[in-house]
């Protein structure tokens, strides 16, 4: 009779019963699971890319650096240096970057310690190129502050002066604009040393004659602004025209500071995307080991 049944078999009819809905359940899990290790996989590559090819820019800027022209006469300030260091850091990071994208699944704690020391300091350097906050001082190489207080300084600018004479950039500029006239002239586009050390400052209201001779006026000068304190030091003599002028130092300064500040700018804007792209990759790993 069916009432005095086994209650052994009867409990095995269940367990079978169990077993045979069970790989359905697993079906749905083992395929959801599929999914998001295929979703994983697909951000991981992409994380990966994103890295390499962020780290691309800092290997142009290598080859940029390495075979760009000094600026005329920055050598006096021992700045060529700072440029060979600079490249010499960013190799660093360009290898340092890539070794740990490689290794990211085997090493990824040790991997992230380890770029983020060469990507933190490129991006104080940068900071400290662009003058930034507090970071700016006299004794950091490159910095505004530094490069100002050099060119102020009577003995460094007196190096500086003759080197800005013995590269003829007067010379050149003369011989370009030899048969410009007067408003011709005043339209050309000069280069910030140009305008600053070889022609008086503009609110002289010296008669033009040549790029660099211009006949001063019989006429009572004010004094109160910095270009007219300087047109008194004007000479039409090729060894002095306006390079005693503050407006020559200006102008040099200006040519420094513009490309310092914009190295100093690369630098940051590399650092913090370099230093994103590696905080995402190293949580996408972590993520994927530990199954979040």
């Amino acid at each position: 009779m069916a009432e005095n049944e086994n209650p052994a078999e009867t409990l095995a009819v269940i367990v079978q019963e169990d077993q045979k809905t069970n790989p359905k359940e697993e079906d749905q899990v083992t395929s959801s699971e599929k999914a998001v290790l295929f979703q994983m996989k697909h951000l991981m590559l992409l994380l990966t890319i994103l890295s390499f090819v962020l780290s691309l820019p800092v290997l142009f800027s290598i080859i940029w650096l390495s075979y760009m022209r000094q600026c005329d006469c920055e050598d006096l300030l021992r700045l060529p240096r700072l440029q060979v260091a600079i490249v010499v850091g960013l190799v660093v990071v360009f290898l340092v970057s890539n070794l740990v994208v490689y290794l990211r699944a085997r090493f990824p704690v040790p991997g992230l310690l380890l770029v983020m020391v060469p990507l933190i300091l490129m991006l104080t350097m940068g900071l400290s190129l662009v003058g930034a906050y507090k970071m700016e001082s006299r004794t950091i190489t490159g910095s505004p502050t530094w490069l100002k207080v050099k060119v102020d300084n009577e003995n460094y600018w007196s190096n500086i002066k003759s080197c800005i004479y013995a590269t003829r950039t007067c010379e050149d500029l003369e011989s370009r604009s030899y048969m410009l006239k007067t408003h011709d002239f005043t339209r050309s586009k000069l280069s910030s040393i140009e305008s600053g050390c070889c022609r008086p400052p503009s609110s002289c209201d010296m008669e033009y004659v040549n790029a660099t001779f211009w006949r001063k006026e019989d006429k009572v000068v004010d004094d109160s602004t910095l270009n007219n304190a300087n047109c008194d030091l004007w000479k039409n003599e090729e060894t002095i025209l306006c390079y005693n002028c503050d407006a020559c130092k200006e102008g040099f300064l200006k040519t420094l500071q513009g490309k310092w500040w914009k190295l100093g700018t690369f630098l940051v804007v590399m650092a913090l995307l370099l230093i994103s792209s590696h905080l995402l990759l190293f949580v996408a790993t972590m993520w994927e080991r530990y199954g979040g």
